[in-house]
């Protein structure tokens, strides 16, 4: 039986859910060696300097795409399938699909495509594009979420798509010894503490976070993972409401489960998102959460005790912080959000479910997915 080999390919690979979601696809898959990773724009080298864990990573090839459209980088990629031998290709997103898919087209590769997102489609430039290349390039399309899915079939008639809710990896997010993790990250003892783990963007509003935040109780402190653009202007603003030294700016965190067990609530603001993989991360090692009810966020939510709130409402961000502060640090809360990623979360899971289309993409190619192994 023939060994399939499976291309990821993203725009660029930084600290962020898809990204991390694309690694765990390569290594935790049942054969890791036929998986590569490529990403369109920045250097090996460029890469691994901003994200310490690819430093890990084997089978990583990176373009250095420019800035806009570039067509040459169809046939880069095109020369790179070959070389590779790659048999199906899975995009993660608007512009490795267009790109991905092409080349696909061209080396004769099976096609899978994921959107993590669908606020894309709001916009008609887009929306036309999208539209454009799922019609052209008829991938399989896989969204992230019944929400994701169910706005794509409403922006793209006609077009068919599966979902396979995200996953992870359930037994490197666990629970954990809490004030060992806190010394390992250097934040003080015996304080309540809200965590937010994202990109230091406009998209994730921290800003709104901050200013819920300083709402709190004195005692409360607030933990932030992730870099970005907005780093300075939120130290500014943390400063300007009084609470610089409660908050604590953590930069990339490459022990991510240190950082859950280190906190007691976990928060996302985010103005858009697909499915994220953050609030999977904090429940499966207990701690519950409070998210904007934008995107398919509500799936990624333990009924029992996650709350949510309106994106941009700081006063129910506020008392949702609260309450969960207050009722969802119990041992039976935390166990409950565990159980939860346990059963509709597992990367096991959704790592086999994208195997069963990456053999149906074979299929789709004339090639015969009882010959190959994935």
């Amino acid at each position: 039986m023939k060994q399939s080999v499976i291309a990821q390919i993203v725009q660029q690979l930084a600290p962020g859910g898809i990204e991390t979601m694309v690694l765990d696809l390569q290594q935790l898959s049942d054969n890791p060696e036929r998986v590569h990773i490529i990403s369109l724009e920045g250097t090996t080298d460029s890469l691994k300097e901003n994200w310490p864990r690819l430093h890990n990573i084997t089978r990583l090839h990176a373009l250095n795409k420019p800035p806009g459209i570039q067509w040459s980088t169809v046939r880069q990629l095109t020369d790179l399938l070959r070389t590779l031998k790659v048999n199906v290709v899975h995009t993660h997103h608007v512009g490795p699909m267009l790109y991905g898919g092409l080349a696909a087209k061209i080396a004769g590769c099976g096609h899978v495509h994921t959107e993590h997102d669908a606020w894309h489609l709001s916009n008609l430039k887009r929306r036309a594009l999208a539209g454009t290349f799922f019609h052209l390039l008829r991938p399989i399309v896989i969204a992230d979420a019944q929400l994701v899915s169910q706005s794509i079939q409403r922006y793209i008639p006609m077009f068919s798509t599966e979902v396979i809710m995200n996953g992870i990896s359930v037994e490197r997010f666990c629970l954990g010894d809490q004030s060992l993790a806190r010394q390992h990250l250097g934040l003080p003892l015996n304080v309540p503490f809200i965590g937010c783990a994202a990109r230091l963007t406009a998209v994730k509003s921290h800003d709104v976070l901050l200013s819920a935040f300083s709402r709190l109780s004195a005692d409360t402190h607030l933990a932030l993972a992730g870099s970005g653009e907005l780093e300075s202007t939120l130290r500014k603003q943390a400063e300007s409401l009084n609470v610089s030294d409660r908050v604590h700016f953590l930069g990339v965190v490459e022990d991510m489960p240190s950082f859950f067990q280190a906190i007691d609530v976990f928060c996302l603001a985010s103005q858009r998102e697909g499915l994220p993989l953050s609030p999977l991360e904090a429940q499966a090692c207990g701690r519950n959460v409070v998210l904007t009810d934008v995107g398919g966020c509500s799936e990624a939510v333990a009924p029992d005790y996650g709350l949510l709130v309106p994106a941009g409402d700081i006063d129910s961000l506020s008392t949702a912080l609260q309450r969960q502060l207050d009722e969802g640090c119990s041992d039976q809360a935390r166990h409950s959000a565990r159980q939860f990623v346990q059963k509709h979360g597992d990367l096991n899971r959704m790592i086999s479910q994208y195997q069963q289309f990456y053999l149906q993409s074979l299929g789709k190619q004339g090639l015969a997915p009882e010959g190959y192994d994935v």
